[in-house]
């Protein structure tokens, strides 16, 4: 006889996400609107064949390592794309997200950003959230002295599948956290609980089936996680 899984309750999920000592945000369509790589795309010519990879990317259909690799090749963004894409089309905060985050911060709960995306943008937009760089996980692009692009830091966990919840097992171990909680809206994320205590779905940017179909709390407004911490 198979002994399923105990479904948490909706109450207990609630509790677990406000005992909380540590939320871990994705960062494309999760805490910013855009996908940061189809983004860099648009900015340098090649926004078509690099989103439909994004798709097939996202709904886990290619190994994430494989489909990093072979849309950044066809970007080839240099060092100067990739600034002017921060200064000319910076990334727009999806609402409720500083608030939710400076809520959190007040609860002394470490935020942290998870992202198969690019360091310097989501650096970025660690500076607008105040949360430090050393919370950043993100994937470092490599240029050549001249600012050319030389391919992606393959040693960052990021940089493949399942790279998140090695993030976060990390993150255990290195400062004992208790609880830890996942938000985002991708398959990437979901895949990250277990380690992670709690995975909580996001469809407020972008509704991905497979997640809405699994995760056992799924929201589209960060305004229902900010009610959670002030009841």
């Amino acid at each position: 006889r198979t002994i399923l899984p105990r479904m948490v309750s909706h109450s207990e999920l609630r509790k677990l996400f406000c005992s909380a000592d540590a939320v871990c945000f994705d960062v494309d369509s999760t805490v910013i609107r855009e996908e940061g790589i189809d983004e860099l795309a648009k900015f340098c010519g090649v926004e078509d064949a690099v989103s439909e990879m994004t798709r097939r990317a996202m709904g886990g259909a290619v190994p994430f390592k494989a489909a990093l690799t072979e849309r950044l090749a066809l970007i080839q963004p240099s060092r100067e794309q990739v600034q002017r894409l921060i200064a000319e089309h910076p990334p727009h905060l999806t609402p409720g997200i500083r608030e939710l985050v400076s809520r959190l911060q007040e609860r002394n709960v470490q935020v942290f950003l998870i992202s198969g995306g690019f360091r310097s943008i989501v650096e970025h937009v660690a500076s607008k959230l105040n949360i430090p760089s050393t919370n950043v996980f993100a994937n470092r692009l490599k240029f050549y002295f001249n600012g050319e692009y030389a391919g992606f830091d393959e040693m960052q966990p990021t940089a493949e599948s399942g790279g998140k919840g090695k993030v976060i097992k990390l993150l255990k171990e290195k400062f004992h956290f208790k609880k830890i909680v996942m938000i985002g809206d991708g398959a990437t994320d979901m895949e990250a609980c277990p380690p992670a205590d709690v995975f909580i779905g996001f469809g407020g940017n972008v509704i991905r089936q497979q997640v809405k179909d699994n995760a056992e709390w799924y929201i589209t407004d960060f305004v229902e996680l900010l009610g959670e911490l002030e009841e």
